[in-house]
């Protein structure tokens, strides 16, 4: 079950990310934070944004369906922001739950990754020297 796939430019919150797949057939939970970072490459980050396609929230939501056909897997709820972001902003947030801790930390993993490697999302850097730079997240 999906109980979250949304794009935003609302700050995100773990905690709802957490609570939403919680499901009494649960014994495990396991969430990534994607939190904004102060470099990047050894060089030093001022802040950010996220630009997505329209069609962001749909991909999201097709990705949170790959992780959900594992019929080990209970409940999915994942969510990336977009918009300028500052240093320590949460940018994506996933959670799944899980019968064992096992099923639950491989496809929490997996939700991340695929997100990373297919979400039309791309980030605009700047930096402390002036520069910036685009970087396409898929």
């Amino acid at each position: 079950m999906i109980v979250i796939a949304k794009i935003t430019t609302d700050a995100l919150d773990p905690a709802e990310h957490e609570k939403a797949v919680g499901d009494s057939r649960a014994g495990a939970v396991v969430s990534f934070v994607g939190i904004v970072r102060d470099h990047d490459q050894g060089r030093a980050v001022v802040s950010l944004s996220y630009e997505g396609h329209p069609t962001a929230e749909d991909v999201l939501y097709g990705v949170a369906r790959e992780i959900t056909a594992d019929p080990a897997i209970i409940a999915v709820a994942v969510s990336h922001r977009v918009g300028p972001l500052n240093i320590g902003d949460v940018a994506l947030v996933a959670s799944v739950a899980s019968a064992h801790r096992q099923a639950a930390f491989l496809c929490c993993a997996q939700l991340v990754d695929r997100v990373k490697e297919v979400l039309p999302i791309w980030k605009h850097q700047l930096f402390t020297d002036g520069t910036d730079e685009w970087v396409n997240c898929p």
